[in-house]
């Protein structure tokens, strides 16, 4: 079995219930595609049908940014984290009951605003609770191992876990600015996440993804300034009134990206779904990078780069990864995904146009270019639920425990 690292790993068959509690990708990677189906849709019925909702005293806007970045986005995080980290350092992480715990956690945090039946503090206690324990089961066997180069990961973890904090005690009126310090910050700790993973993996995916040989260009000096550029991004722009200084930073981020993602890129990925969607991904946050600086320079609206940031950059390369970490790690090939796979690429992709493009040419349809994206949205997910939902239920093709 290739493992997420392309290193060939052995594994006998154990017995840790029925195969969705094997491996952590399996119940968060079905919850996240089901979860973001349903809270696109509560959002949509409130944004553009008025529908009302309680979500236990919290402003329907913000519950929809909140449950997008901690609801779905730390589902494929956990997901792929409890996968990746056995992998990386040859020690058991969650799987059984103690997967299905946490798995509980997520999933109680998720329901109770829904209820309207129980305060934010109570909430707030399980969802944060989540991401500590989370952040453990990831340490842990890194620890075990003393595989240090991966703190810089999972540190992150916790560090959202404290941008969750401060969105809370922003809801309680205990720290003035905390709702937009929590849920901007998640939005920059995700991004900083992605990058870093992506660094990692996206030239091996697309090496091994595409037909015949390639020499990729990775630069080191590129690798370590973007990381420093996006810190001082996040700063100025979160915790500051420099706008001039976050125009500055996204414009550099914006071209140091672009040089890398020049130096991987191939027509050849245009074939193959499950390397363009991570091209797309890639190219997207350049353009929210660039529209983060039109926003200050030209007046267009910040949401449009916070959307091609969250629905372009993070949304596509969170199906994109779904998509190939269940085929290789229930025992398919990643080289052969199912056909349809493409389509709920292209319909997200398109989701990705309406919703952050067409604005630019016309504010006087806005409210239809997010109605639209919401449905592109949901489709494409539903797509990806009724393709992997088997796959994640039911055991490995090749018999192999996982």
């Amino acid at each position: 079995m290739l493992n997420i690292e392309g290193q060939v790993v052995d594994s006998k068959p154990e017995d840790f219930g029925p195969p969705v509690l094997r491996l952590g990708f399996r119940p968060f990677f079905l919850a996240a595609g089901v979860f973001s189906i349903l809270a696109m849709a509560i959002w949509m019925a409130n944004y553009v049908y008025s529908v009302e909702f309680n979500f236990s005293g919290i402003a329907p806007t913000l519950w929809h940014a909140h449950e997008m970045m901690f609801g779905y986005v730390m589902a494929v995080v956990a997901g792929f984290l409890l996968t990746a980290i056995k992998n990386w350092t040859g020690e058991e992480v969650l799987r059984g009951k103690p997967l299905a715990m946490l798995f509980l956690l997520w999933l109680v945090a998720r329901v109770l605003p829904l209820t309207g039946l129980v305060t934010i503090e109570i909430i707030a206690v399980v969802d944060v609770a989540f991401l500590f324990f989370l952040g453990l089961a990831c340490l842990r066997p890194v620890m075990k191992v003393r595989q240090f180069k991966q703190i810089g990961i999972i540190s992150k973890i916790f560090l959202l876990m404290l941008c969750n904090v401060a969105f809370y005690l922003g809801l309680l009126g205990v720290l003035a600015d905390g709702v937009q310090w929590g849920l901007y910050s998640a939005m920059y700790m995700i991004i900083a996440l992605i990058f870093v993973m992506m660094r990692r993996v996206m030239p091996m995916f697309i090496k091994n993804g595409i037909d015949g040989d390639i020499e990729l260009t990775n630069r080191a000096w590129v690798d370590h300034s973007s990381l420093v550029l996006l810190v001082l991004l996040w700063i100025s722009d979160v915790f500051t009134d420099y706008d001039n200084a976050t125009a500055v930073f996204a414009v550099l981020l914006a071209l140091l990206h672009s040089l890398r993602l020049a130096g991987w890129y191939t027509n050849r990925v245009l074939s193959k779904s499950l390397v363009w969607v991570l091209v797309a991904a890639y190219a997207s946050f350049i353009l929210g990078f660039a529209l983060k600086a039109l926003s200050i320079t030209s007046g267009i609206s910040p949401f449009l780069s916070v959307h091609a940031f969250t629905v372009g950059g993070i949304g596509m390369l969170t199906i994109g990864m779904m998509s190939r970490v269940a085929l290789g790690h229930t025992g398919r090939s990643v080289f052969e995904p199912p056909a349809i796979v493409f389509w709920s690429f292209a319909v997200l992709l398109l989701g990705v146009f309406v919703r952050v493009v067409l604005p630019l040419f016309n504010m006087e349809f806005y409210v239809y270019w997010i109605g639209i994206s919401q449905v592109l949205w949901m489709i494409s997910f539903a797509i990806f639920v009724v393709v992997y939902a088997p796959m994640l239920l039911s055991e490995r093709v090749d018999g192999r425990d996982g």
